[in-house]
């Protein structure tokens, strides 16, 4: 009896189970309201592209906090685990990629040169549909996948993603995007360039390439004024220099994984060479613990 009064104590109530969906909701609906800007933003009038950059952005804090609160309450579940996939597929899978065509190739102005225009057009769409289907990838395969071993492991211990997570990829479109204020690409060969990036974002994300999860930092400290004086620091800069301060954040993020592969390959020829063991090789057979998106 005692067993089964102490059981019903650490049960949490049914209401908390909803506590988690409110976040997953407010994701999905910052999602809706991207794909809407985007689709009544005109060359006249780009802050809608802005106003959809952002509201990508605003998503990420939903998507990082359902699942903490989700652990926190106890209250996770395989409907909310399916619930979020879902949602980050709309907000950070259809939404920037509709953003990223919209805005980087279907404005683009009328040209003397109409056939290079509409080839920018038609690779933009693919690349843009790429974008998606990486993205969808990589949520199927953190779905299914257990103890993932990236292929350039890093130290014992660390917890890391294995490709880069969906959410930094829509992270780098919105930010390129709020960097020029919404307004949208007016040159076919810088169109070109956005293209180039699409595409090696979406391969990022399908990659084994290992990424900080920024797991191991805690929102629990002994003394919480350490914690707070760097966030109102980090909101100060976000609301003065938020075009700077994303897009910094988001290509350190992707020259990050870069770096960590190249260093990885560089040490991995030096110990073939000396007939040493690769780096990192000891955590193949005890991988890290598992990703998170």
């Amino acid at each position: 009896m005692a067993d089964g009064a102490a059981n019903a104590r650490r049960r949490p109530r049914r209401g908390l189970y909803v506590l988690p969906s409110i976040f997953t909701g407010g994701n999905i609906a910052l999602g809706f309201y991207a794909i809407a800007q985007c689709l009544q933003a005109t060359t006249a009038d780009h802050a809608y592209f802005d106003r959809a950059a952002l509201a990508i952005a605003f998503a990420m804090p939903f998507d990082a906090l359902d699942g903490r609160i989700a652990r926190m309450t106890n209250t996770e579940s395989d409907f909310g685990r399916e619930l979020d996939s879902l949602a980050d597929v709309i907000t950070f899978g259809v939404a920037p990629a509709i953003l990223a065509y919209t805005w980087g190739f279907r404005m683009l102005p009328v040209m003397a040169n109409l056939a290079l225009r509409r080839h920018a057009i038609d690779f933009g769409l693919v690349a843009a549909f790429l974008f998606l289907m990486c993205g969808a990838c990589r949520l199927a395969r953190f779905n299914v996948a257990v103890n993932p071993k990236p292929s350039n492991p890093g130290r014992p211990g660390r917890r890391y993603f294995v490709g880069m997570p969906i959410p930094a990829a829509a992270g780098v479109i919105a930010s390129v995007v709020h960097c020029f204020n919404g307004s949208p690409i007016d040159s076919v060969w810088v169109s070109y360039v956005w293209l180039g990036l699409l595409l090696f974002t979406g391969f990022l994300m399908v990659s084994r390439w290992r990424f900080w999860s920024g797991k191991e930092i805690t929102l629990v400290d002994q003394r919480p004024v350490r914690l707070l004086i760097p966030l109102v620091l980090f909101a100060v800069l976000l609301v003065l220099f938020s075009e700077y301060l994303l897009i910094t954040m988001s290509l350190a993020y992707i020259i990050s994984g870069l770096w960590a592969r190249l260093l990885y390959a560089a040490q991995s020829r030096r110990a073939r060479r000396m007939g040493t063991p690769l780096p990192g090789a000891s955590q193949l057979d005890h991988p890290p613990a598992s990703e998170g998106i």
